[in-house]
């Protein structure tokens, strides 16, 4: 059942996917406990436009997201833009709220190589930072981030225009 859009007229086109994917800002990530509860954490991402979405953590305090994906690297990542809301002819449940949202599916690993952590750093400046911003060059704060990567293994994508008056 992953993954599966049930209304074919909302479904995203994979470009669509892709291209809003590189863009949006948020991603929503989903974990389950040793329990089975759920546990979902905002965080910025870098996706690489084919099958791979990076994101990190600070590494200074035991953490629920990192001791979830200790016991179980399964994932889901959610990233949604909202627009308007179209108010409905006569009813307020009539009403559509036009929105764009990516749902991923994959496994998640830990990357420990310093190299790759400056690479998306680097990812990460080129897609939030200002490009009037000066820093000096390195990343002395290595050490206290952990850098995972998602290895996708199904994504979708729904939108709603809202009503088309």
């Amino acid at each position: 059942m992953k993954g599966i859009i049930a209304n074919e007229k909302r479904k995203m086109s994979d470009e669509q996917v892709i291209k809003f994917l590189k863009q949006a800002e948020i991603a929503h990530v989903a974990t389950v406990d040793n329990k089975g509860y759920p546990y979902v954490i905002p965080l910025i991402y870098f996706y690489d436009g084919k099958d791979k979405i990076y994101i990190h953590t600070g590494n200074l305090r035991k953490s629920h997201f990192v001791e979830n994906i200790k016991e179980n690297p399964k994932v889901s990542i959610e990233v949604c833009e909202m627009g308007d809301i179209h108010p409905g002819k006569k009813y307020a449940c009539q009403s559509a709220l036009v929105y764009r949202s990516v749902v991923v599916f994959g496994q998640i690993k830990k990357i420990d190589e310093d190299a790759k952590k400056e690479w998306f750093f680097d990812r990460l400046l080129e897609k939030y930072g200002n490009p009037e911003w000066n820093f000096e060059k390195g990343y002395p704060a290595l050490p206290k981030i952990d850098l995972f990567e998602i290895q996708i293994e199904k994504m979708t994508g729904k939108l709603n225009e809202g009503f088309r008056h």
